[in-house]
């Protein structure tokens, strides 16, 4: 009995801490996301990536009603290889330092999903192709998932306090139009002190 106290009170401790802590860890767990991208965006400039990347879009294996998709994109690649590589790796460092820093969070989060969504739907095949052997769905629409819920947590819990985004909205209002949802845009509980929200939503 005295044991499931001490894990029954422990339980409470940490579940405490957690809704205590609640606005930090929401930017401690986007900065943290950002540096897996950054992770990634360096790595596709890495010597000989051009060289094999192309052969991640050939669709090979995927059904026959999907040849037309991957038929297109693969001739886009091959067409051009290096590019294709090095502007998805810039998409995403950029992405990586937008996360990191809390800049311009909402159009981030927005971008991160559809550049994630994309990934998945080319070069990772839509994780496919399924078998017997399939183990998983693929990463990309895991990370597409991750900047939903990530928007989320900014709807449920406001302003980012450490953030670029949060110095920008102390001196220009009106950045929250790219950085915070709608709700608190329109002047929620957390709208700057010393400024009157803006009478308009955003775009």
């Amino acid at each position: 009995m005295r044991t499931a106290g001490t894990v029954g009170a422990a339980q409470e401790r940490l579940d405490g801490w957690f809704v205590r802590n609640a606005k930090s860890l929401r930017d401690a767990f986007r900065v943290g996301f950002g540096i897996i991208w950054l992770i990634d965006g360096a790595l596709k400039f890495a010597p000989g990536f051009v060289d094999t990347f192309a052969g991640s879009v050939s669709g090979a294996g995927q059904p026959a009603w999907l040849g037309p998709w991957f038929a297109f994109w693969a001739n886009q690649v091959n067409a051009d290889p290096a590019f294709w590589v090095y502007f998805t790796g810039s998409l995403e460092l950029l992405l990586g330092l937008a996360l990191v820093f809390g800049f311009v969070r909402k159009l981030a989060y927005t971008g991160g999903a559809l550049l994630s969504f994309f990934i998945w739907a080319v070069p990772e095949g839509f994780g496919g192709p399924y078998g017997p052997g399939s183990t998983d769905i693929g990463t990309g629409i895991v990370y597409a998932g991750v900047f939903i819920g990530l928007m989320i947590l900014d709807a449920s819990f406001g302003r980012a306090p450490y953030s670029l985004d949060a110095l920008l909205e102390r001196r220009f209002p009106s950045w929250a139009r790219v950085a915070e949802i709608k709700g608190f845009y329109r002047g929620g509980p957390e709208a700057p002190s010393g400024t009157d929200a803006p009478s308009d939503g955003i775009a």
